[in-house]
């Protein structure tokens, strides 16, 4: 068995980003950007309005108070979307709408609740500066500019920020194609008629669902008996995809024959073994530069050990320089034991109670409750060498629930 930390090494070291495609900019949102933004024009395009207002010549206004205001003549409005056709000269103003091209001859803005409107004239009762309320052109992004750097995480304000300057296409890193197969005779699908010596494909379909949280895209080659024959034919069937996961087979079973099958398609296994809990029959191997992962046959085992491993490689291939879920301190609100020797990943549920979080586990830890996982918005770290956490102690927390946020680190 090697480290949870070597084995997470081994995997990343050689994980490689996967090809690039062009994507419609909404479709964008939670990819990489493979190429850089550069802008074609200023933006904004003109000087323009911060606010509803007037467009003043700000020395007219030098001694404008609200027991003495200054009276200009208006000479147009100008609305958002509408060109100046006018002129400010000495004692005129422009009614202007917030984001309008300031005309010529104006150089500050006065808000509208500074002022009374009169006819064709305004009341103004305060002073302003040159250039208050006046957005520059190009004061966000100048002709030219890079908008964005290759390898930016697009978010909504990225996507804004592209739409911004006319981009209705980019170019992101492709999300991986994962193949997913289980493997068990004792596995029914969800169609099937669930005999007396069955259980269902859990695993295939959360496998399925955390490929999708991880940014991939799952292909579900369904359930593998437990026969080298018919193994063989479904791994067949994913060499099309950029990554596979297998479920079950890896262990030491007289019927488990994923060993022998990755072996005869040629994979380049690195390891079998993982010092952890659950999850100790892990592989990982590559079929030239395919990422191939067997993980545990237990529902809570496969789930445990794609969080730590597949998914980090599954968000390199992609682009991703935060490759783990978030790691946080938090005081451990039960006393847990262990046998040193494995690193433990237990499941709890962390709650932040004024300036600190608490963390209990969700009880049983057994890797066959899969209510455990249900209930869990974390992970508690249990370090290989320890065998004794008191109640009150901080401990690490790797987070499964966004709403809860940390420092993105592997934690072991």
């Amino acid at each position: 068995m090697i480290p949870v930390q070597k084995a997470l090494n081994v995997i990343l070291d050689k994980i490689q980003r996967i090809g690039t495609e062009k994507t419609a900019l909404l479709d964008s949102r939670g990819r990489i950007l493979a190429e850089p933004i550069v802008s074609k024009r200023d933006h904004p395009p003109w000087n323009n309005s911060a606010m509803d207002g007037y467009a003043v010549r700000h020395d007219d206004l030098s001694r404008a108070a609200v027991q003495q205001p200054v009276i200009l003549d208006v000479v147009e409005e100008i609305a958002a979307g509408a060109l100046p056709q006018e002129t400010v000269k000495r004692g005129q103003a422009s009614r202007i709408m917030t984001g309008a091209p300031v005309p010529e001859g104006a150089d500050a803005v006065v808000r509208a609740e500074d002022t009374r409107a009169e006819g064709s004239r305004v009341r103004v009762f305060q002073p302003v500066e040159a250039g208050e309320n006046i957005r520059l052109r190009g004061e966000d992004i100048q002709a030219g500019s890079v908008v964005l750097a290759q390898n930016s995480l697009m978010g909504a304000a990225e996507v804004g920020l592209l739409a911004s300057v006319g981009r209705s296409q980019v170019r992101v890193y492709q999300r991986p194609r994962v193949a997913i197969l289980a493997t068990g005779n004792e596995l029914a699908d969800l169609d099937d008629e669930l005999g007396p010596n069955k259980i269902m494909n859990s695993n295939g379909y959360a496998v399925a669902a955390q490929v999708m949280d991880a940014g991939g895209v799952p292909m579900l080659l369904g359930i593998a008996r437990d026969s080298r024959e018919d193994l063989s034919d479904r791994l067949m069937q994913g060499l099309s995809a950029d990554l596979m996961v297998i479920s079950g087979g890896v262990s030491v079973g007289a019927y488990d024959f994923v060993k022998e099958a990755l072996g005869e398609l040629g994979v380049a296994m690195s390891f079998w073994k993982v010092a952890m809990k659950p999850g100790e029959p892990l592989a990982f191997g590559m079929l030239h530069a395919k990422p191939v992962f067997g993980l545990p046959g237990n529902p809570v085992s496969t789930m445990v050990t794609f969080e730590q491993f597949v998914r980090p490689a599954l968000r390199k291939m992609q682009g991703h320089s935060l490759l783990f879920r978030p790691v946080i301190e938090a005081v451990l609100m039960e006393r847990i034991t262990k046998n040193p020797g494995k690193t433990h990943f237990l499941r709890a549920v962390v709650k932040k109670t004024e300036d600190r979080y608490q963390v209990w586990t969700t009880g049983s830890q057994s890797s066959g409750v899969l209510t455990s996982m249900a209930k869990a918005n974390a992970l508690i770290i249990f370090p290989l060498e320890s065998a004794d956490l008191e109640k009150g102690r901080t401990v690490k927390v790797q987070l499964l629930d966004k709403s809860l946020s940390g420092q993105p680190d592997p934690g072991y």
